[in-house]
């Protein structure tokens, strides 16, 4: 069954700018009532208001700041989109930071915040005030989080974690009680300018060697990096289309494909080995 996306609203966290702000634009290109941008950057959002109302038209996007680190902040912006647009059928957790040197706020930011919209979502507001019979959770993890990346090996795990929330909370019992669909996007490398601090992002000036390439000629790339844009319109057919608890990748400026971990009874050969 295809989600219908007129007449729905969205919560975007990390809406201000970036990949949150291409989303909601992209959502609001395809039919959508509302969107709530959540993010803590009032200047951003500022911005962000000004270039939907000249897209949409007034009332189309409200800002809520937002800390996602906080239950209480998280809270609040669910009861404010519901106040503003009078229902709330997506969320998407996009708030996100790429700086293994600050590994604590990265994982408070990108593994405590998605928790926490998941269970104000799926447990409360999307739960409740969905305008029809489902709500729909897209959670943001990464490549990163399907191999790993030597250089920020905690952004990828926080990534990791999210792949596990996924297949947990996207179990067919947890839909049945709430019929609140979960998914995640594992985008590949994307132009951008707003996640990876430059120069600060490795635990270490040591780690920066663990990089295949350097990443200023990943972003050279342009068969490598895609664009905002195409993630986003392949994020919108997830929306509308991907099953409950599925992965889906989308790198390369290439079409999304579904992501399976493979089943632990196909390794039994794979036995240890004393050499």
């Amino acid at each position: 069954m295809v989600f219908q996306l007129e007449g729905k609203v969205a919560l975007i966290t990390g809406g201000a700018s970036g990949l949150g702000l291409s989303h909601a634009k992209e959502l609001l290109r395809n039919g959508l009532k509302g969107v709530a941008l959540a993010d803590i950057d009032e200047t951003a959002a500022e911005s962000a208001l000004q270039q939907i109302n000249n897209e949409f038209g007034p009332g189309k996007a409200s800002f809520v700041k937002t800390d996602v680190t906080s239950n209480e902040s998280f809270e609040a912006a669910f009861k404010k989109t519901i106040d503003y647009f009078k229902h709330v059928d997506i969320l998407i957790n996009n708030a996100g930071m790429v700086n293994d040197k600050l590994w604590e706020k990265e994982v408070d930011i990108n593994l405590k915040g998605t928790i926490q919209g998941i269970f104000l979502g799926m447990e409360i507001y999307l739960r409740n005030y969905k305008s029809g019979e489902e709500a729909v959770i897209l959670n943001t993890s990464s490549i990163a989080g399907l191999r790993g990346n030597p250089a920020i090996p905690v952004y990828s795990a926080t990534k990791y974690a999210i792949m596990g929330m996924t297949g947990s909370f996207g179990a067919p019992y947890h839909y049945e009680r709430t019929k609140v669909r979960i998914i995640t996007v594992c985008p590949g490398l994307t132009v951008q300018t707003d996640v990876f601090n430059r120069g600060e992002y490795t635990f270490s000036p040591e780690y920066m060697g663990a990089w295949v390439s350097p990443l200023e000629e990943l972003y050279a790339n342009k068969d490598y990096i895609q664009t905002p844009e195409h993630l986003s319109k392949e994020v919108v057919r997830m929306i509308k289309f991907a099953e409950n608890g599925s992965v889906y990748v989308v790198e390369q400026g290439l079409p999304s494909f579904k992501y399976c971990m493979a089943l632990k009874e196909t390794m039994r050969n794979k036995l240890l080995i004393e050499t």
